[in-house]
């Protein structure tokens, strides 16, 4: 037993001898203890970098969802384009999503509570129909949804939809004007319109002056063309003034428009401009007296009057009267001249005090007072 146990040995000294014997390949270096024996390469690898998406700024800007269908015939549906051509006498049904629904139309169809409009609200949908179309309905069509709190309800500006709808009736490219002759106010801080819209998409429109006759050209920079509001004057001066009159050509007919007069306006906007003066600040018993508030501004601004006088409380019969009238200040600049005058009458001791007019327009209000004394 002993001798096949050193026979054993042996082999295996002789096969551990063989192994460590043997000459490494070439380029080959013996690993040092612990090395790691994994093959290195030169390869680079770029590090992915996940992308996160920034929720914050999707977010922020609420994503307009439209909400508006018409109704075609058969009970079919489908999303209005932008801008729509029908042919006078044509109905129209339009249909908006939602339980509480707003509606805005051309204000020429509410001018005489015009029956050939209706608006309805059902309880999935807000639907307004339109029958017998003329070429005057022509404009905007909108809906939106309405978020309302209790009897308070505010445009929800993520739910609306709207269309341009251009009723077309033979002889007439122009949607018509009430009046053979409009006054267009050309103030300095704000645009001004010349509205000659027309009642066909591809209707070729230019602006023309009266005297001296000529086109006026719409470049781009001063004056430019919108089919839904006309010609806009962007910064209106005082050469801009005088008659104008627009012309359209289309499937080789043509037409012009009503004429405009443009009036400069000197006022600058804002607040009423108002003076106050008494027709005598010292009054004997038994006289009169009148106390005159004036304003002087736009000519298409209106002017509302309040007044607050002595005999006030105690009932005192007085007399308010308010007036305007349009004036020329030179150079074609046109203002507008508003008015009111109190009258006291057999004036007593009740009647001496401050006399407070207050002006106002939808830009602000502004307030002046006088005395007038017993004599």
């Amino acid at each position: 037993m002993k001798v096949w146990l050193l026979l054993g040995l042996l082999l295996v000294h002789e096969a551990l001898e063989d192994v460590t014997g043997q000459h490494l390949p070439k380029n080959k270096r013996p690993k040092e203890p612990g090395e790691n024996r994994i093959k290195p390469t030169n390869k680079k690898v770029k590090p992915k970098i996940p992308k996160i998406k920034d929720r914050d700024s999707a977010d922020s800007t609420p994503k307009t969802q439209s909400i508006m269908m018409q109704v075609l015939d058969k009970g079919r549906f489908q999303k209005p384009a932008a801008t729509l051509s029908l042919l006078a006498g044509q109905s129209v049904e339009l249909r908006c999503k939602g339980s509480r629904i707003g509606w805005s139309y051309p204000a020429y169809l509410d001018t005489f509570k015009d029956s050939r409009i209706s608006v309805k609200q059902n309880e999935r949908y807000g639907q307004l129909t339109l029958v017998n179309s003329t070429s005057a309905d022509t404009g905007e069509f909108s809906c939106w949804g309405q978020l309302c709190s209790g009897y308070i309800c505010r445009k929800d500006e993520t739910k609306t939809g709207s269309t341009y709808i251009f009723f077309t009736e033979k002889g007439e490219l122009f949607v018509p004007s009430p009046s053979y002759f409009d006054v267009v106010y050309l103030n300095p801080d704000r645009q001004a319109v010349v509205p000659c819209r027309v009642t066909v998409l591809s209707a070729k429109v230019t602006l023309h002056r009266e005297f001296p006759a000529k086109e006026i050209p719409a470049n781009g920079t001063d004056i430019v063309y919108d089919m839904k509001r006309g010609f806009v004057y962007l910064q209106p001066h005082s050469e801009h003034q005088g008659v104008v009159y627009c012309r359209a050509e289309a499937g080789g007919r043509s037409q012009i428009s009503v004429k405009y007069q443009l009036l400069y306006v000197a006022v600058p906007s804002g607040p009423p401009s108002t003076t106050i003066l008494a027709s005598s600040n010292k009054v004997k018993s038994g006289d009169d007296v009148s106390v005159l508030c004036t304003v002087l501004g736009e000519p298409d601004v209106e002017v509302e009057f309040t007044w607050i006088f002595p005999g006030q409380k105690d009932e005192r019969p007085v007399t308010i009267q308010d007036t305007w009238r349009l004036i020329h200040r030179g150079l074609g600049h046109t203002t507008r001249l508003s008015q009111s005058v109190i009258t006291v009458e057999d004036f007593e001791t009740i009647d001496a005090g401050y006399y407070i007019c207050t002006a106002q327009n939808l830009q602000g209000q502004t307030t002046v007072a006088t005395t007038v004394e017993f004599s």
